[in-house]
């Protein structure tokens, strides 16, 4: 099945993605990386950052930040885009996590989550060599604003080197572009700093017996069948303009790399279109690389070309995560894996 355009708009898409698979060829675990980035924000201080509240913003990227960030993702307590700033998703997973260990919970960093997170001592800035696959492309010339644009596009590739690999790391591409100043990131063989997550060598062990979508903490947790809390996810669901489902709905299919099909009748804002159309996949199709089809007409929980944006954009009703994210989760669920949607705060 195709997604039709349930989640799109100028407040941002929601649907399918691709799997891609995210070798981290050339990734050198080694805490000799001193690349300078500018003030205290180098690879170094990022590798030994140690909680201090002085030392963390939700404003600017900070090394504790960095860290935290990719601590948090490494126990599937995901942040979001790593971006170095103690913002609001960094904050829910920091929430959920604390909670999930039975720890105290506040606004901060608590000496105690600290402590249990910090237990897992690699370095989290690594080095990484650009390699001949990573600058081959083909990559957009532009990425059209209108949805309309891109139904002729064969294929809705990166745009850049850039933009690729931040999301091969989970990383924003301004945190990026701060830890390797300078580079352009289109020369193979050039060797850059990345975040390792090192998520991509973690088996997938368990299956979800089920998934909980929480409306009004804009989340997703995944959940074993011996009620243990085995994945959790920020994500956009919904908008007032048109809600998310109620209920326990089913996964119904996976579909990665999907095709996106609009469909008119839904009269989504900024889109003119009176016909229908498809938009070709790709990792900048409207609903990013992976597309989890629920058992209610148009919904679904998918990836987006726009990680930055999860939790602060509305959807059309679905499930928006990033697209590391959205494939995570498939990896987790199979067709008939209940997903109920959570109405009140708990």
């Amino acid at each position: 099945m195709a997604p039709s355009l349930a989640g799109y708009g100028q407040k941002d898409p929601i649907m399918l993605p691709v799997r891609r698979t995210s070798v981290c060829v050339g990734l050198l675990l080694a805490l000799s990386v001193d690349t300078a980035i500018g003030g205290e924000l180098n690879a170094n201080a990022i590798n030994v950052a140690e909680r201090s509240e002085k030392d963390i913003s939700d404003t600017k990227p900070t090394a504790l930040g960095v860290r935290l960030q990719v601590l948090l993702d490494r126990v599937h307590f995901s942040p979001g885009e790593i971006d170095g700033k103690f913002g609001e998703n960094a904050k829910k997973a920091l929430r959920a996590f604390a909670e999930d260990r039975q720890l105290p919970s506040s606004s901060g960093l608590s000496d105690a989550v600290w402590r249990k997170l910090r237990t897992d001592e690699r370095p989290v800035i690594v080095n990484y060599t650009i390699t001949e696959k990573d600058v081959a492309g083909p990559f957009l010339e532009k990425l059209p604003s209108k949805i309309e644009d891109m139904k002729d596009i064969p294929n809705l590739n990166y745009v850049s080197p850039r933009e690729e690999l931040a999301e091969r790391f989970h990383m924003g591409e301004e945190l990026l572009a701060m830890l390797n100043p300078g580079q352009h990131f289109n020369h193979a063989g050039d060797s850059i700093v990345v975040v390792d997550t090192g998520s991509d060598d973690t088996p997938i062990a368990a299956k979800a017996a089920r998934v909980e979508v929480d409306k009004v903490r804009q989340t997703v947790k995944l959940f074993d069948k011996s009620n243990g809390l085995i994945g959790f996810y920020p994500a956009t669901v919904g908008s007032s303009e048109k809600p998310s489902p109620t209920g326990t709905l089913k996964v119904t299919e996976i579909d990665p790399n999907p095709n996106y099909r609009y469909n008119p009748d839904y009269h989504f804002r900024g889109v003119h279109s009176r016909k229908p159309f498809n938009i070709k996949p790709g990792p900048n199709n409207p609903v990013g690389t992976m597309w989890i089809n629920l058992s209610a007409e148009s919904y679904g929980i998918h990836g987006t070309p726009s990680p930055g944006k999860v939790s602060k954009a509305e959807s059309h009703g679905c499930v928006r995560l990033t697209n590391w994210d959205a494939e995570r989760v498939a990896q987790r669920v199979v067709k008939g894996t209940p997903v109920a949607f959570a109405e009140a705060p708990h």
